[in-house]
């Protein structure tokens, strides 16, 4: 739409709200459980979050007109 003007910075608050859910699983999983936290956990939360939260925020800064 020609008139319509976006939010430039929707990416960022959708990685912000990824990251926080992701984190506050693993800290539930960590603290309130007694089972061991799972290494694909560990490794979603310390690897794959902070890529997914940096393409994002790329796409944040691409996206400014």
């Amino acid at each position: 739409m020609p008139g319509r003007k976006r939010n430039r910075l929707l990416p960022w608050f959708i990685g912000l709200a990824i990251v926080l859910v992701v984190i506050g699983y693993a800290g539930y999983q960590m603290v309130a459980t007694s089972c061991p936290v799972t290494p694909p956990i560990v490794l979603m939360v310390l690897g794959v979050v902070p890529f997914v939260y940096l393409a994002l925020m790329y796409l944040a800064f691409t996206s400014q007109e």
